[in-house]
């Protein structure tokens, strides 16, 4: 059966059968009734779940970041902190007599 002749046939006995005008007793009262009923979103709710939710997972990922740069790192020489040291005071002395133009 094609879709046009089944469209035709449908809309046919839809038009045949046409439904009544009378509204049951206090319908809009139910309907409204039902619509109170429902729950009400709340958003903050929301957002403050999905937020508890999603600190424990970035809780642990900084305890693991954390965890892998203290073992990660190497020990300084005291010989490599005299070379920090100084480069430091050299940059702060460069940087306090920048010349302005």
């Amino acid at each position: 059966m094609k879709v046009t002749e089944l469209e035709k046939r449908l809309l046919a006995a839809a038009r045949a059968d046409r439904p009544s005008d009378r509204v049951p007793y206090a319908f809009e009262k139910r309907v409204m009734a039902h619509i109170a009923a429902l729950p009400t979103v709340d958003a903050w709710a929301l957002w403050a779940r999905s937020l508890w939710r999603a600190a424990i997972p970035y809780a642990v990922a900084v305890v693991c970041l954390a965890a892998w740069l203290h073992f990660s790192a190497e020990p300084m020489a005291p010989a490599d902190q005299i070379t920090m040291d100084f480069e430091n005071a050299i940059l702060v002395a460069v940087e306090d007599s920048a010349i302005v133009f």
